[in-house]
């Protein structure tokens, strides 16, 4: 008997729980009011990963309330997911970020515009822990699907390196966008330089640096990324085993 009124006990709990948290994710959003609300439905939810289906409940989706917006320009898709600690920042004549609908971008992750830069990441896709997307200069653009593995980053400009004045003082240039096509993966610790495109479908494996452009479905690895295979080449020699 005693076992049954814990086992109910234990379910009006759970019951509760999720009323609470469905109730103040209902109200949660990126006014004052809104960002208590998330931190309240947040009480008795999982960290990290396991808030994603926080983000299903509101289509203004999930935005941690210890992530920080400092930008002007910044427009969300329906049910994103922005973890703990992300920032977004604007610079000087920084262009616009433009998340689409249910993008996960993960904790410690920056994105940052500056300088007529702009930054887009298509529907679907996701930004690991750690990540740094710096489109000052020159746009970066993530299309739908990607996945970027931790500690990534993005760099579409550089710093001149004229010898008459110092580093901090010399123009940024660059040599053009960085593009990523659709259901591109990025492992862990990947570099990607400017005027580059990742192709649709590609793999770059981790610790690479990308310096010049990956073909649709071609696989790159190295410092610099070299491609080494094709996908497709991987499927037909499945096909072929016996």
């Amino acid at each position: 008997m005693k076992a049954h009124r814990r086992k109910g006990h234990h379910l009006t709990n759970g019951t509760l729980t999720k009323h609470w948290t469905r109730f103040w994710m209902h109200h949660a959003g990126l006014s004052n009011f809104g960002r208590i609300a998330t931190r309240l439905a947040t009480w008795c939810a999982p960290p990290h990963k396991a808030r994603v289906y926080l983000a299903q409940m509101n289509p203004k989706g999930y935005i941690s309330a210890s992530a920080t917006i400092y930008h002007s320009d910044l427009r969300l898709g329906a049910n994103i997911f922005m973890d703990d600690r992300v920032v977004i920042f604007q610079r000087k004549n920084g262009g616009r970020v433009e998340l689409g609908d249910r993008v996960y971008i993960y904790r410690d992750t920056i994105l940052e515009t500056g300088h007529g830069g702009y930054l887009t990441i298509g529907p679907n896709s996701s930004i690991h822990p750690r990540c740094q997307l710096n489109a000052y200069v020159a746009p970066i653009q993530i299309g739908c699907g990607v996945m970027i593995a931790p500690n990534c980053a993005f760099y579409p400009y550089d710093h001149g390196l004229a010898p008459d004045r110092p580093i901090i003082k010399q123009p940024l240039q660059t040599k053009g966008s960085i593009t990523v096509g659709d259901d591109a993966w990025l492992g862990f610790g990947v570099i990607v330089l400017g005027g580059v495109r990742i192709g649709n479908g590609a793999v770059v494996g981790a610790g690479s640096v990308v310096t010049s452009d990956v073909p649709d479905g071609g696989i790159a690895v190295g410092v610099p990324a070299r491609v080494v295979k094709m996908r497709s080449d991987l499927s037909q020699r499945n096909l072929e085993t016996p």
